[in-house]
C-alpha cells in the first residue's frame, strides 16, 4: 500500500448495532485510530451509513473525526451498488482500498466482493471490523480472503503507508497507536 493510491472506506458504524458488536469498544477505538491516521496522511475517506433513518447515525467518536465529510446513505448491503459511493470512489482515482466497519459478514463482505470484482485491491483491517458474533466476523474475513482480498491490522496498515520513520507524519501516527 502507498499513500498516493489508497483510500479508506468506512462502513456503517452506527447506532445501537455499533454498541452490540463483538469487541465493540476495541473495534471503534481502532476505527478512530485508522480514520485519524488516514486524515493525517491525506488519504481520502469514504464514509457510509446503512439506512440511517432506521439504524441511526454513525457513533459520535467517529463522526466527530469526519465533520467536514458528508456520509453516503445507502440501502444496499454492498456500498458498490450505490451510485453516489461509486462516483466518489472513482473521483479519487485510487485503486487500493482500506476497509473498516460493520458488519463483517454482510456489508463489509459484500462491498469487498464487489470492489474486488471491479478490479480494486481490498485490504480489510481485521482489528477494525466486527459483527455481532465472533463467528460471523471470522466468516466474513475468511470469505473476503477467498475472494482475493488482503488482510491487515490498524497498526500494520498505518506503518505500511508511512514506509519510513523519516516520514513527516511518523510521530503523529505513532502517537495514535500508543
Amino acid at each position: 500500500m502507498n499513500i498516493e493510491d489508497t483510500q479508506l472506506v468506512l462502513i456503517d458504524v452506527q447506532g445501537k448495532l455499533a454498541e452490540i458488536i463483538d469487541e465493540s469498544e476495541k473495534t471503534i477505538k481502532n476505527i478512530c485510530r485508522l480514520v485519524s491516521g488516514c486524515r493525517l496522511l491525506g488519504i481520502p475517506v469514504l464514509w457510509l451509513e446503512q439506512n440511517p433513518e432506521k439504524l441511526g447515525p454513525t457513533v459520535p467518536e467517529i463522526a466527530e473525526l469526519l465533520k467536514d465529510i458528508q456520509p453516503v446513505s445507502k440501502m444496499s448491503f454492498s456500498a458498490y451498488r450505490n451510485d453516489v459511493f461509486r462516483t466518489r470512489l472513482e473521483e479519487h482515482q485510487r485503486r487500493n482500498i482500506l476497509m473498516t466497519g460493520i458488519e463483517t459478514h454482510i456489508c463489509v463482505y459484500q462491498t469487498a466482493a464487489d470492489l474486488i470484482d471491479a478490479g480494486y485491491q481490498v485490504n480489510v483491517v481485521t482489528d477494525a471490523v466486527s459483527s455481532r458474533t465472533k463467528e460471523n466476523r471470522r466468516l466474513g474475513i475468511e470469505k473476503i480472503k477467498e475472494r482475493g482480498g488482503c488482510i491487515t491490522g490498524t497498526e500494520m496498515a498505518l506503518f505500511e503507508l508511512l514506509k519510513t520513520c523519516e516520514n513527516e507524519n511518523f510521530r503523529a501516527v505513532s502517537k495514535l497507536i500508543k
